[in-house]
């Protein structure tokens, strides 16, 4: 059987990632480019019954002209050879109502004299947008074979496999003599190059790359030109590339205003405005955190109560020892804690999807614009902060579509502010716990407005802490604002579907690892203990409580709580305790924090451990175990309004995650700002939390 390498490329918002999944469906993979951490999207598709393709979705770029570490991926893909991920044809997917700008990146990879297929998307948009095409004229003129695809419809997608599967039989002419440029300076070029194709040295003399095995000192003096007189260069290239685009899509293409039927602009209007966009947008996260809380209850409390009966069976069913405790005490409660909030989590990425999906998003990024202005920001920065509502380390990746380094430096340092997906099991299982379940007005759902509270709470901390960088920090700061409107559309279910499935199980099985490695080691840490004290526990609980019936509920209980307290476990959180009792919290929450480190969702996990470990009975969910849990020596709830809400303030301000401040060492290539990172974002997180216990005790 045939295998042969395709790539797709194409311009932010024009449908690639639509068409890439309308080919590969679940078959796909996503990793990072070799050396970066640029996100790599590969899949697999049956072409024809004799011909495989790996096709791999390239990062969107505008041009060749790279001005980012994403589009710098694709130039350096396309001139490496040697890459395993060298295409043997490229489709270009271009969006229908915005071809002419399309068509600038398709002419340039045409001049690199691959098999190359011109992929017009959006195909359905055609009639209602008055929008007529000559497709023999344009595959003419352009020398390429072009197929109308419609991701929505699903039509096209056939067609496009066919083309692929045959781009032998496509043309490699290029569709700009390079040399009409600067005809001196490229005729020179080729005389001193004649093996090599003159676009591809163009590129090499232009962009930071090399695959041409060239040393430098080969370029003659008469090549090394300045960087103005390279821009200068760059920018005649393009306008000629226009002039030649203009006059293909005179004849061949024709809009005629008058059969359109378009809504767009008056949407735009309304969720756009200078007043109602902003009260529109917050109406929107009100709903779908309103949401988040009501439809995840049900599944959440089956999980709940699953993992807490087997739990219980498997104590009851297995022979008791250490196997049985492992099992019963540290995996399951460790694991069930964590899938308990996969619902929630999967109804989060949802609603993200399908405000992208939609076109919804791209607005609220314009409309955050003037805000972000105020505090140093643009409306670029508005990307990777959204971003950050899934997770924070994707989120400061994507600040390198940020030219200006003061601007992505403030991004990258307030970015851990937005509440993450991984804070959403922490602020779940302590709002379950601590908030009434109720609904204000008979409306308003009491605990979802909190949540909501609390996102709104992390994202202003994010925009006032950039605010004070921005005035603290001396870097000088030129920034341009540029963002592309697609059209409303109605989601793709498939999009959107393979969208949550691919996160949740991103978030699934990266936290999933960690948290069953530290399940077991938690549960050993409690389930043994240094000294006398842990070895005649039942001797010592005997004494302390000579009222109680030997293998009575009540003396297991105490028995099983005084081991707790004096295991491994319980010796490092009552060392701590007195750093941590001033915010109203325990030994037992303060090792939940410690370890909540590694990842914050491993929070629930912790207290889950633990629980299980210093209770007898274990049929008890852990919602129910939490607010139940009480300081044996005063009688008062740990988990109580006051303490409760001072631990969600911890968590809104807190940094709680290394990987964070690993992706932040890379990006900004020093120790010196995650360091900065961790200790403001700690410290105002340990005084918000201290003031907010002081004052509601």
């Amino acid at each position: 059987m045939q295998s042969i390498q395709v790539a797709l490329i194409g311009n932010p918002n024009t449908g690639k990632t639509s068409v890439f999944n309308q080919l590969t469906g679940l078959k796909q993979q996503v990793g990072n480019y070799p050396g970066i951490t640029v996100e790599k999207k590969v899949g697999q598709c049956m072409l024809s019954e004799t011909c495989l393709a790996n096709v791999l979705d390239l990062p969107g770029t505008y041009s060749l002209n790279a001005s980012s570490i994403d589009e710098n991926v694709v130039i350096e893909v396309l001139l490496n050879k040697k890459d395993p991920n060298f295409p043997d044809v490229i489709a270009v997917i271009t969006d229908v109502e915005n071809l002419k700008r399309n068509l600038l990146l398709f002419t340039q990879i045409k001049d690199l004299e691959l098999p190359t297929v011109l992929v017009i998307n959006m195909a359905d948009r055609m009639v209602p947008k008055g929008i007529s095409m000559d497709i023999p004229y344009l595959e003419a003129q352009l020398q390429t074979k072009i197929v109308l695809v419609s991701s929505r419809k699903r039509t096209g997608i056939a067609e496009l496999k066919n083309v692929l599967a045959n781009y032998q039989q496509l043309s490699v002419s290029p569709c700009l003599n390079a040399s009409s440029i600067d005809e001196a300076y490229f005729s020179q070029l080729r005389k001193t190059f004649p093996n090599q194709l003159l676009y591809k040295l163009w590129l090499v003399i232009t962009q930071d790359v090399n695959f041409l095995n060239l040393e430098r000192k080969e370029f003659p003096n008469s090549f090394t030109k300045s960087h103005a007189d390279l821009k200068r260069l760059q920018q005649k290239e393009t306008i000629k590339r226009y002039q030649f685009i203009n006059d293909i899509l005179k004849k061949g293409l024709l809009v005629n205003t008058s059969l359109a039927s378009d809504y767009r602009s008056k949407l735009d209007r309304i969720l756009m405005h200078p007043f109602w966009g902003y009260v529109i947008f917050f109406g929107v996260l009100f709903l779908i955190f309103q949401s988040i809380f009501d439809w995840s209850r049900v599944p959440m409390n089956w999980i709940d109560t699953a993992f807490a009966n087997l739990s219980t069976f498997t104590s009851t069913q297995l022979q008791p020892g250490m196997l049985n405790d492992l099992l019963s005490q540290g995996i399951i409660p460790g694991i069930g804690g964590i899938l308990l909030f996969i619902p929630q989590i999967a109804f989060l990425f949802l609603f993200i999807s399908l405000l992208e999906e939609s076109g919804y998003m791209s607005r609220v990024v314009f409309l955050m614009d003037k805000i972000m202005r105020r505090y140093g920001l643009s409306g670029k920065s508005v990307v990777p902060l959204i971003s950050g509502t899934a997770c924070a380390i994707p989120a400061i990746m994507a600040t390198r579509n940020i030219e200006s380094w003061k601007e992505r430096l403030l991004v990258i340092l307030v970015t851990p502010f937005v509440t993450c997906s991984a804070r959403l099991p922490v602020y779940a299982i302590i709002i379950a716990v601590v908030i009434p379940d109720t609904y204000l007005l008979g409306v308003v759902h009491l605990q979802g407005l909190v949540f909501l509270f609390l996102y709104i709470l992390g994202f202003a901390s994010a925009i006032i802490s950039a605010w004070l960088l921005n005035k603290v920090l001396r870097i000088s700061n030129k920034t341009y604002f540029v963002v592309e409107m697609p059209n409303y559309k109605v989601p793709l279910f498939k999009n959107v579907y393979i969208n949550v499935i691919e996160k949740t199980k991103a978030f699934l099985f990266g936290a999933g690892k960690i948290i069953l490695a530290l399940s077991i080691i938690l549960w050993f840490l409690a389930s043994f203990g240094p000294g006398e004290d842990f070895k005649n526990a039942e001797a010592n609980v005997v004494v302390q409580h000579q009222n109680l019936t030997v293998n009575s509920s009540a003396y297991k209980n105490a028995l099983a709580t005084y081991k707790l307290e004096n295991s491994y476990i319980g010796l490092m959180g009552k060392s701590i305790e007195p750093i941590i009792s001033p915010l109203g919290y325990d030994w037992k929450i303060g090792i939940a924090i410690i370890s909540s480190f590694a990842a914050r969702e491993v929070f629930v996990g912790t207290l889950a451990t633990i629980y299980s470990v210093g209770e007898s009975e274990s049929n008890s969910t852990i919602v129910s175990k939490m607010k139940a849990d009480k300081d044996i020596r005063t009688g008062i709830h740990t988990f109580r309004f006051s303490s409760g809400v001072s631990l969600l303030l911890f968590y809104v301000f807190a940094m709680q995650c290394i990987s964070t401040l690993a992706i932040t060492r890379k990006e900004t290539n020093s120790y010196y700002w995650p360091l900065a990172q961790l200790v403001f974002m700690t410290g105002l997180a340990y005084l918000v939390a201290f003031l907010t216990y002081q004052f509601l005790n």
